[in-house]
């Protein structure tokens, strides 16, 4: 593995990091997915940077597409937008560009690649998390396609979104080939869009229910082949754990800046706060945890890059990402003290948006029973 940075690649992150620090501040307007704000990121290349060129993205591989979103972690301060615009490019463009047929990619991602549409991934169910075996929403085939029944929930970007890549069961007894995955687009009959949940955290991705109701899809908007929802899923989640939790390296690397600048200006009982070991220590800690995170995305991606498969390069990246962007945004809020605890320094909402990273995209108790099951306990 080479870890050098092409010029191309640092020209790239440099170019995205001053475009992303001058279009988005914490001045820029309210938090939430606002038209020209989610155009800018269509135009600034992060909605579409590992579609294919031809529809409109910029054919990226993991690495290229991580470190963009890397540098819009770090230099947008609205970590919920940029978790948005992975949501849509990751669990819902990706699946789209990989399974779809030609004419529905010719349809829809151009839009969403460019901004002038919303995607969002519809798989949780209410009783149905990350177990895609076990969910109850059905699609019976019909004249020239099939309905859809059933209820989503927890649809991250569901509330505005334009297209939903949804999920269902087609043959209950079929095992690994019960579910069946769909592009559906969101004036299409039968479709119930529920107002955005109150959350912690990431208040930029909206995230609301779903309901389906004797909802018709055409045929030739199935995603893959019927019965091949798991793969697809699989394979979209595969994006999604291995590139999504870039924009957390971003953002613990934004807190170190953050911190150090404080520390360095700062003084208490007649010292600067850098002549205290217990602040200089904590920062080192924030640094080691980055770094070492780090390294296992950039290798995550550098293997999907080389099609190697397996899950645990993934999982342990996204465990790593995920836990230390939550202790670095802790320790910030301590270096900071009462500062840290105010939303004007966004130390604490970076906190928020810290614990939603390890819930999304599974759990972190999800990702250490992936990696045990990798490691054949």
């Amino acid at each position: 593995m080479e870890f050098g940075w092409t010029p191309e690649q640092r020209a790239r992150y440099d170019t995205a990091l001053a475009a992303a620090r001058q279009r988005f501040t914490p001045e820029s307007g309210a938090p939430g997915i606002a038209p020209a704000g989610w155009r800018a990121l269509g135009e600034l290349g992060l909605l579409g940077a590992s579609v294919e060129a031809k529809f409109g993205g910029g054919g990226h591989g993991a690495l290229d597409t991580a470190l963009l979103f890397e540098a819009f972690g770090r230099g947008c301060p609205d970590t919920g937008l940029v978790f948005a615009a992975a949501a849509h490019l990751f669990a819902c463009a990706m699946p789209i560009a990989e399974f779809g047929d030609a004419s529905l990619k010719e349809r829809l991602l151009p839009d969403m690649c460019a901004g002038r549409t919303v995607a969002a991934n519809a798989m949780t169910e209410p009783d149905a998390g990350s177990d895609v075996a076990k969910l109850a929403t059905t699609a019976t085939p019909v004249d020239g396609g099939y309905l859809l029944n059933g209820v989503k929930s927890f649809v991250s970007n569901g509330p505005l979104a334009d297209v939903l890549v949804t999920y269902a069961t087609t043959d209950p007894a079929a095992g690994h080939f019960a579910v069946t995955a769909f592009a559906v687009e969101r004036g299409t009959a039968g479709i119930g869009v529920g107002e955005p949940f109150g959350k912690l955290g990431m208040k930029s991705c909206p995230a609301g229910q779903v309901t389906f109701t004797d909802c018709f899809v055409p045929g030739d908007q199935v995603l893959g082949e019927r019965g091949q929802g798991s793969v697809v899923f699989q394979e979209s989640m595969r994006w999604e754990r291995t590139c999504l939790f870039a924009l957390y390296v971003g953002l613990q690397e934004r807190l170190v800046e953050q911190v150090i600048e404080h520390v360095q200006q700062r003084s208490q009982f007649g010292r600067k706060l850098t002549e205290f070991q217990s602040v200089t220590n904590r920062i080192v800690e924030m640094k080691l945890r980055l770094e070492s995170s780090r390294l296992l995305l950039y290798r995550a991606c550098w293997l999907l890059d080389r099609d190697e498969p397996g899950a645990l390069p993934s999982a342990l990246s996204k465990l790593a990402v995920s836990e230390a962007a939550v202790a670095g945004a802790a320790d910030a809020i301590q270096v900071l003290g009462g500062r840290g605890y105010l939303t004007e320094y966004g130390v604490e909402s970076a906190l928020r948006d810290a614990v939603g990273g390890t819930i999304f995209s599974g759990t972190s108790d999800i990702q250490r029973q992936i990696i045990a099951r990798e490691l054949g306990l």
